[in-house]
């Protein structure tokens, strides 16, 4: 198993998200769950390149502080919504012998629902921890709705498990795989 925690940037981290204050600490939960049970996490940052505010080397673009990844962790960089868009990281999941892909991060309606059916395609077992996805309100839906939507309706029985924190964290003890 391998946890993915995508575009939780610090440009788009912050009180405008649904649920903000949950989904930071559920979002925590799992981070340190993976930790405790030698979860492997990546991280995933969006660059929406040179000259938007949102790139490499602009502070947007940065992991927000609340979820910072360790040194030891790897991080990989994409320029379109699925994490499937990095070749290397393709390449580096591919390899992987346990396929189970825990997602968690921003925003439900963009990169993480991409980068769930991205990795459904691809034959990956993909775990969605609730509460652990958020987005903004929309022109057509409210960050609430939104979330709903995916989570509630779209992922379940088609392309993810959506799971409770506490079953996700259970499950992270069963794995396999340890921490290269």
């Amino acid at each position: 198993m391998v946890l993915l925690v995508i575009d939780i940037q610090k440009g788009i981290t912050d009180g405008r998200l649904y649920n903000f204050d949950v989904f930071l600490r559920e979002t925590r939960r799992i981070i340190d769950a993976a930790r405790e049970n030698n979860v492997e996490i990546i991280y995933v940052q969006h660059d929406d390149g040179s000259g938007t505010g949102f790139s490499i080397g602009d502070v947007d673009f940065e992991i927000a502080d609340q979820v910072a990844p360790y040194v030891s962790d790897k991080i990989f960089i994409k320029n379109i919504n699925s994490c499937f868009g990095n070749k290397d990281l393709v390449n580096y999941l591919q390899e992987l012998e346990d396929k189970s892909l825990m997602i968690v991060g921003l925003q439900t309606n963009f990169c993480i629902d991409a980068t769930v059916k991205s990795a459904f395609e691809r034959g990956f077992k993909v775990i969605i921890p609730k509460e652990t996805n958020s987005t903004f309100d929309n022109d057509y839906m409210d960050g609430e709705t939104t979330y709903k939507y995916y989570n509630e309706m779209m992922w379940p029985k088609r392309f993810a498990q959506v799971v409770s924190v506490d079953e996700a964290i259970s499950m992270m003890k069963w794995t396999t795989n340890p921490v290269p």
